[in-house]
């Protein structure tokens, strides 16, 4: 239920021409485009001149001084604020002396400040259903001891369906109170760990209940009343978690939000603070994007991975529409939800999907608030959860759609497993979680967005659902055990043909990619295009027959024979793709 941009896109003219000159460089010549981190400045600071006073991020090549900040003051510029965790310094300077800056030997990098916002669109329950959530809490598991930090717009000051703490009140926005005064980061604490005490007991019909409702809830506010704020805002708040995080047990960072890719993630200032946080033994997870309907250079939204989602330390989450059936294998990807490969680096996300359409969630509630306010419709009518005295009280929950709504799902999965297994690192985490998901969802189909009427191709593809479906059942019963190095389950790296063709994935040494063969036996493609064109066809990626029997990727033949993750552990397994056992349906949302 976190909130990642919203749908209607968070990408720009500018960047849409650059995904354009990126995709024709690498997708359709096969030749690698000239990777930004040859420069020491970014593209997106070529067209600043003059005297215009431009916010940057500078990172040097070691951690700033007084010194190297007296150097940037030299250069016209002042200091905003120290961002020491990346080696680096937020600054406002006059655009006309960048270059210049650039040119000194203990500059690294540097890159505008850039603006980002939530990942979702305002437009159940069958979403903890389809995931297997419950099979958690007949156990015990609820997320106890686990410290999940929601980075966003803040929280609701008080809500009896959250067990939360703000942490020291920190806000980064200037000017701007500690709670949430846009309403997204009170929907994706509560699909985290709400504890739906709002809609529980006598004369209710639904029950609204987060995936870990023991969980702690941290709120580190970095986005504004419009549900907007910029890199350094996020950084910082990154910076404070990991120093806090073993005061509080902090071990998972939800970022429902996300912005455009503008050079590889090895020079973003943003991914490298994700990585600093993944490093440091905090599981990073992180919205994939809602551009997927981006169609602008006819790639049917492939190539649409936002950042940080396009690092490949963090775990990526599509979102897919359950189609209002707790059935998983009725679930499709939502039609807006970011696909990969990755811009620049071509790294395969998401790394797995989690539903993310219409989820019902926490509502923040208040006068002057852009999200309830600008989508009234949205606010579940309190007569729906509510059968007697259904005339008083006002709601508690509000709906949205998005890879924001997605995220917490899998923020909430993570700290179900941590409580069980708190000596989990990072990347163990995450290959429990890829290897676990359910795969048997729905090839293709055509979905039909209500609110607009435009209809949408979609396919659970590896570069549009990743590794499948969380399923938190399976990872909770799973014992196999990834290096605990971090970087140890590295996203695979897609391999592109002359052709343009995804035709094969590699990762060094990571268990998710290089010898040991996750997706099948190299072709992923076939003959079929990035486009998605012959997908079901002539592409090896789903065989000839149906998706269970003679798939190359998913099937039972060489994955299973020929593919081993870890030791004698295989890695898919024969029965990755079986039914779930629970098929019922609640009916239509």
């Amino acid at each position: 239920m976190a909130r990642k941009k919203s749908r209607s896109g968070m990408w720009g003219r500018k960047t849409v021409v650059a995904l354009a000159i990126i995709l024709t460089a690498e997708l359709v010549s096969g030749a690698p485009a000239k990777h930004p981190g040859v420069g020491k400045t970014s593209r997106d600071l070529e067209n600043v001149s003059g005297s215009q006073m431009v916010d940057v991020i500078v990172q040097f090549k070691q951690t700033p001084t007084a010194f190297h900040h007296q150097k940037v003051r030299n250069h016209g510029g002042s200091l905003k604020g120290e961002l020491g965790l990346i080696k680096a310094g937020a600054y406002r300077m006059p655009a006309s002396a960048i270059k210049n800056l650039a040119d000194d030997d203990d500059v690294a990098y540097v890159s505008p400040d850039r603006p980002l916002t939530s990942m979702s669109t305002p437009i159940n329950d069958y979403h903890t259903l389809s995931i297997n959530a419950p099979a958690a809490w007949n156990v015990g598991l609820d997320g106890s001891g686990i410290g999940v930090v929601v980075i966003d717009s803040g929280i609701v000051r008080w809500s009896p369906d959250l067990n939360s703490l703000n942490m020291s009140s920190y806000n980064v926005v200037p000017g701007a109170s500690t709670y949430d005064e846009y309403g997204h980061g009170t929907h994706v604490a509560g699909i985290i760990a709400g504890t739906g005490a709002s809609s529980s007991g006598f004369g209710y019909t639904y029950t609204f209940k987060g995936i870990a409702p023991g969980a702690k809830i941290y709120s580190l506010k970095v986005l504004d009343k419009n549900g907007v704020g910029t890199d350094s805002q996020v950084i910082q708040a990154i910076n404070s978690v990991i120093q806090y995080k073993d005061v509080y047990n902090l071990r998972v960072i939800n970022l429902s939000l996300g912005r455009g890719v503008y050079e590889s993630y090895t020079a973003d200032p943003l991914c490298q603070a994700v990585e600093a946080a993944w490093r440091a033994g905090i599981v990073v997870v992180v919205a994939a994007g809602n551009d997927g309907r981006n169609n602008a250079i006819g790639t049917n939204g492939y190539g649409t991975i936002n950042a940080p989602a396009n690092d490949p330390y963090v775990i990526t989450v599509g979102a897919t529409n359950t189609k209002g059936s707790s059935t998983r294998s009725v679930q499709v990807p939502a039609s807006y939800s970011s696909k990969g490969p990755s811009l620049w680096d071509q790294v395969v996300k998401p790394d797995l999907v989690a539903p993310g359409n219409l989820v019902i969630s926490l509502y923040q509630q208040g006068a002057g608030l852009q999200l309830s306010n600008q989508n009234p419709n949205n606010v579940v009518p309190y007569s729906l959860y509510k059968t007697f005295g259904s005339s008083v009280g006002s709601s508690s929950y509000f709906i949205l759609s998005g890879t924001s709504m997605a995220a917490p799902m899998v923020s909430g999965a993570v700290a179900l497993m941590l409580q069980k297994n708190p000596w989990l690192t990072p990347d163990q985490v995450k290959a429990r979680l890829m290897k676990t998901a359910y795969k048997g969802m729905a090839k293709s189909a055509t979905v039909t967005d209500t609110s607009t009427g435009g209809s949408y191709k979609v396919q659970s593809d590896i570069l549009t659902v990743g590794a499948g479906l969380l399923d938190i059942q399976a990872a909770l019963l799973n014992n196999d055990l990834a290096p605990a190095i971090a970087g140890s389950a590295l996203s695979p790296v897609a391999k592109v043909n002359s052709a343009g063709n995804v035709v094969a994935t590699v990762n060094g040494s990571s268990v998710l990619g290089g010898s040991s063969i996750l997706w099948g036996s190299s072709i992923l493609w076939g003959s079929s295009s990035l486009s998605g064109v012959d997908i079901q066809g002539n592409s090896i990626l789903w065989g000839a027959s149906s998706l269970q029997a003679d798939s190359i990727l998913w099937g039972s033949r060489s994955v299973n024979s020929d593919s081993i993750l870890w030791g004698a552990s295989i890695l898919w397994g024969s029965n990755s793709g079986a039914p779930d056992a629970s098929n019922g349906s609640l009916g239509d949302n």
